[in-house]
């Protein structure tokens, strides 16, 4: 079984014989499977990754024997498209699905308290803020131009089911707005880890979650320094559970 690709698309190969379809328009980086591992899914765990791009975060966790039956959910049709020739290529259309539709509207064709986890790797930016790249796909990615986190929290709200969890990464100065949102849709914000790139750095990245129906009561993990002073991977991200970083993915 082989991967069918467009032009400029190649695969990237995970294990277990699972790729992903990149392109220069929909491709990964470190926050992506960051936020895979801190997941942390079970064996069969019933997962929906919103905005799931190429699929990085499903085949992901599938390259390392995790999750049940996972749902992909992309607005841009030709990273859908590329999530969903991943998953044939990779052999996985019996557990793992593409939908190429709006998050808003996850509750017309997705069951509403299903899911032991949502997860999503949302646009970093609020519409109003920074300025806009030209290309639409990086628009889209990295500023609310189509979905907000109110939007984001109340898609997960209604797909967990009561004590189900959802992930999402986003950058430091988004925390406070996420955890508003969250908690408007019943998300009790329950786990957070602040992500440097070493210790003499400020934290570029927060890994945040809420628990559906959950009881107040937040855990902060240590810091995660991605490398030493002296530019070493560190020892946590040279483990077994994030050998692919290893491989130069970019953040």
């Amino acid at each position: 079984m082989g991967f069918t690709l467009f032009q400029d698309e190649h695969v990237e190969y995970l294990r277990r014989g699972v790729g992903v379809v990149v392109s220069p328009a929909h491709t990964f980086g470190t926050d992506a499977l960051l936020l895979a591992d801190f997941a942390a899914p079970k064996k069969d765990t019933r997962a929906c990754d919103l905005g799931t791009g190429c699929g990085i975060i499903p085949l992901f966790w599938k390259s390392r024997g995790l999750c049940g039956l996972v749902d992909g959910v992309e607005l841009q049709e030709a990273a859908a498209s590329q999530f969903a020739r991943g998953i044939c290529g990779s052999g996985l259309s019996d557990s793992l699905a593409a939908h190429h539709a709006d998050l808003k509207d996850v509750g017309a064709f997705l069951k509403r308290g299903s899911y032991d986890l949502v997860t999503m790797n949302p646009p970093y930016k609020a519409e109003n803020a920074g300025l806009k790249s030209l290309n639409p796909a990086a628009r889209m990615a990295r500023h609310e131009t189509h979905c907000t986190l109110d939007d984001i929290a109340h898609a997960a709200s209604v797909l967990l089911r009561s004590g189900g969890r959802f992930c999402i990464c986003l950058r430091p100065e988004r925390l406070c707005d996420a955890m508003h949102a969250m908690r408007r849709h019943r998300l009790e914000p329950k786990r957070l880890r602040l992500v440097a790139k070493n210790e003499e750095c400020a934290p570029w990245l927060c890994l945040l979650e809420g628990r559906r129906d959950g009881k107040s009561g937040l855990k902060i993990l240590p810091c995660l320094f991605l490398y030493t002073k002296d530019g070493v991977l560190c020892a946590e991200m040279q483990g077994s559970q994030q050998p692919y970083l290893q491989g130069g993915a970019k953040e």
